[in-house]
């Protein structure tokens, strides 16, 4: 009976967490971003676009691992909240002053930055603090499988946003739309949320006194230590591509090509919340049936499948839909949609490495997903420096899509080999077949009608019916999942 009322629990928390994050992410995503970029222009964007990448590969030194290796311990001995809470966030604290202080460096002295770039640098070190904030505070609430508050938790920032952004769009109270303002809007959506987690957390345990202890946060720092690398690593050639757009190519060519990026990588990173959802899901799950020597090959398997299926549908559509996407969301413009079609791609390939590369995490095996990453980066780096200078914003596309399928297929490898898991000969053929099927039907469905969108809701509905039909999705499968939660 206990049994039945937590899987209920478990299904209408989750239910919770994706009709938020369905609803207010993409809408910010795709409805408010595209709008300030249009209103400020592909050049001013660009270069807010690569301060704010550049920043985010310099944001381990705010997190170092605490926040992915707090939800693993959390998750394993929720008692510790209580005495570690208070610890973490004075070192937090200390890891924010060292990442504002050394992000401003590089950027002056190794990017060679100037002052109007330097005050927006600033400001965007002071929003990743807050982000990170809120992202320490939410692995404790997701450790104590407090999935509904969480879930609340995760989009209070982008409503808050939201709702300024709109008033700027509408010209309320004077405010007018341009890069600065864009980013204070996204300072005070942080600053609220990180203080209402705060307060949330707080309340969940039982002594806060915030303190400096050498001894704990030594260790702390030694154990956080490869979860660290491995983030800043994994960051490193996930944002790289439009640092180095802006960087390589001379004047306002750069910024308007890293504009261009930008525009394809607002869907790639609205359809990336798909992904990260069920991720953050996955890794207190992989981190406890690992600790209780639990058989974890079955549900490693339902996860893919369950995960694959919406990232191969999304993928291969946009490869066909792709100019239509853009015309929609950018208002008549199709100039970069190209970029697009390529950039998706990689949507399945970061499905992937969120199923194999969590599970690794939650198993230890950091060593080897640092020596993967390093691979990425250099493979990154090579690409962009060829690629970059004849093809511009395609050549970085290309270069990322290349990046994340061969990462993403080490991971599966090193996954199969740790856990000696068996080729799935039955698997591999419905993934196959599905794959094909889903091209039939994407060429099938784009001219059926007048409508686009007509002919693409067609495709959707052909695309489930291919999933159940192929076996790569079945009622079954959605069962055990929730069996095992």
């Amino acid at each position: 009976m206990l049994a039945s009322v937590q899987k209920k629990k478990f299904i209408f928390d989750l239910a919770i967490l994706l009709i938020l994050n369905l609803l207010i992410k993409p809408f910010w995503i795709l409805g408010i971003e595209p709008q300030v970029q249009l209103k400020v222009g592909d050049i001013s964007y660009g270069e807010f676009a690569a301060l704010f990448n550049f920043s985010l590969m310099m944001n381990i030194l705010l997190d170092f691992g605490l926040t992915n290796f707090n939800n693993k311990n959390i998750a394993q001995h929720n008692h510790l909240l209580s005495k570690h809470f208070s610890k973490m966030l004075s070192l937090k604290f200390v890891l924010a002053f060292v990442y504002a202080i050394l992000t401003l460096l590089v950027g002056f002295l190794v990017l060679g930055y100037d002052f109007r770039y330097m005050k927006l640098l600033l400001i965007l070190c002071f929003n990743n603090f807050f982000l990170s904030f809120i992202l320490f505070l939410r692995s404790n609430l997701l450790a104590l499988h407090l999935f509904r508050v969480d879930s609340i938790l995760s989009v209070l920032d982008r409503v808050i946003m939201i709702l300024i952004v709109v008033a700027m769009l509408m010209n309320v109270f004077g405010l007018e739309v341009d890069i600065m303002n864009f980013v204070y809007a996204q300072t005070l959506g942080y600053a609220l949320t990180a203080i209402i987690g705060f307060a949330i957390v707080l309340n969940k345990t039982h002594t806060f006194k915030l303190n400096w202890d050498w001894k704990f946060n030594r260790l702390i720092l030694k154990k956080s230590f490869p979860f660290a690398i491995l983030v800043l690593l994994m960051t490193f050639y996930n944002r790289l591509d439009s640092v180095m757009l802006e960087r390589i190519l001379p004047g306002d060519q750069g910024k308007e090509q890293t504009g261009i990026y930008a525009k394809a990588f607002r869907l790639l990173d609205a359809a990336n919340m798909i992904a990260y959802l069920f991720s953050v899901q996955l890794l207190p799950l992989f981190s406890r049936m690992i600790k209780h020597k639990e058989n974890i090959e079955n549900i490693v398997k339902l996860s893919f499948t369950l995960l694959l299926t919406p990232a191969l549908i999304i993928s291969i559509s946009s490869i066909f839909y792709s100019d239509h996407f853009y015309e929609l969301i950018y208002k008549g413009e199709s100039e970069g949609h190209e970029v697009l079609a390529l950039l998706m791609c990689c949507f399945t390939a970061i499905s992937t490495t969120y199923i194999f590369g969590t599970l690794l995490t939650a198993n230890g095996n950091l060593k080897h997903l640092n020596y993967m990453a390093i691979g990425g980066i250099l493979v990154n780096l090579v690409l962009n420096f060829i690629l970059i200078p004849k093809f511009q914003a395609m050549g970085s596309a290309v270069a990322s899509v290349i990046t994340q399928f061969v990462t993403a297929l080490i991971q599966v490898f090193i996954s199969y080999k740790v856990f000696k898991f068996r080729l799935n000969k039955r698997l591999l053929f419905s993934l196959l077949l599905f794959i094909l099927a889903l091209v039939f039907a994407n060429y099938f469905t784009l001219s059926l009608t007048t409508s686009w969108m007509l002919n693409f809701l067609i495709m959707l509905i052909f695309s489930g019916v291919l999933a159940f039909a192929t076996g790569m999705v079945s009622p079954k499968s959605v069962f055990r999942f929730i069996k095992y939660k």
